[in-house]
């Protein structure tokens, strides 16, 4: 299948670096291909063993994680944050202490989009940072009452993480490698902006075609955030995490129950649209930390999802329109 040749000129319109997509069935990555460089103004080719930032394509997995928690026993949808931090809970008022673990995953909790992460992150481990997100819950203006209304936060995303945390005893970053990754079998994943400072190792973060000032870890969101936003990964590594989600979608084995997946697919957070060419009920979600962009569409009902990625952040419709290149190829086969 011409995968580049389809990305290429969309690309090229869009004044991308580098622009990178897959066709992905249940049983495998069915075509891919990469087009571009790795940073402007380089001749440095990115490649499908790169390094692509998913961003809050994260929080897919983090809810997977919370999913295996809840077919362990150990969390329920319906339990509060006092339920699973009762050492906390008188310093935090009541609204706060009443939201639940489904409120979080459906982004219904009433939390603004960002806390302050920069003075979180100054002080303890990851795991205290993540505490003090919980902690910092309660002296915010919530923006709705809990449950009364969607309203996307990476702050539900990094309490979520802090609750798989306080369950388990472990970092989130362990706990995804443990019960994620490494029984999908993958095998390179990381956390945080992509490549070595100052070396074009791995696709240089842009915005609107320009390269940043610097690359490497420090070029993102605090690692507080991680659970809402900063795995990167090849794209073959993520599409073996796309290849899970159809199964479920489609109601085969998975790596959650049956149950707790249809759970979670029902909540908001990700996006649920008809489309004639998914046959039906089209999933969608997106990522980008401004500075590289992730997207990701399934379509259960015909066994097929689409990924794209870019090293810039402002990629939303180069990605969109690789999307449905890579749509329109796979229906030119699949007649």
């Amino acid at each position: 299948m011409k995968v580049v040749e389809a990305l290429a000129p969309i690309r090229e319109r869009e004044g991308l670096p580098a622009l990178a997509g897959a066709i992905v069935k249940s049983d495998g990555v069915l075509a891919s291909g990469v087009v571009g460089v790795r940073k402007s103004g380089s001749s440095v080719a990115a490649t499908l063993q790169d390094d692509w930032y998913l961003g809050s394509c994260t929080k897919i997995m983090t809810a997977t994680l919370i999913g295996l928690l809840i077919d362990d026993g150990k969390v329920r949808f319906e339990s509060t944050i006092a339920d699973e931090f009762p050492d906390l809970a008188a310093k935090l008022p009541e609204i706060v202490r009443k939201i639940t673990v489904e409120q979080l995953l459906a982004h219904r909790a009433g939390l603004p989009w960002e806390a302050d992460w920069i003075p979180l992150s100054r002080h303890g481990s990851l795991t205290d940072q993540r505490l003090g997100a919980v902690l910092a819950a309660g002296s915010v203006e919530l923006v709705a009452p809990p449950g009364a209304r969607f309203n996307y936060s990476n702050w539900d995303y990094v309490i979520l993480g802090a609750i798989a945390e306080r369950i388990t005893g472990r970092p989130w970053e362990e706990l995804m490698r443990e019960r994620v990754f490494s029984p999908l079998k993958m095998e390179h994943v990381g956390f945080g902006g992509t490549g070595t400072r100052g070396q074009i190792d791995q696709p240089w973060p842009h915005v609107r075609g320009f390269p940043m000032y610097s690359n490497g870890a420090e070029i993102d969101f605090p690692p507080v955030v991680a659970p809402a936003a900063t795995i990167h990964c090849p794209i073959g590594e993520w599409a073996k995490f796309i290849e899970d989600e159809l199964k479920g979608l489609r109601g085969e084995p998975s790596l959650l129950s049956a149950q707790t997946f249809k759970h979670l697919y029902a909540l908001e957070g990700i996006g649920k649209v008809e489309r004639d060419w998914a046959g039906g009920i089209a999933y969608h979600h997106s990522g980008t930390n401004n500075m590289n962009y992730a997207n990701v569409w399934f379509a259960p009902t015909r066994n097929v999802a689409f990924v794209t990625c870019s090293n810039d952040g402002i990629a939303a419709k180069g990605c969109d329109d690789a999307a449905k290149a890579l749509i329109s190829l796979y229906e030119g086969i699949s007649r």
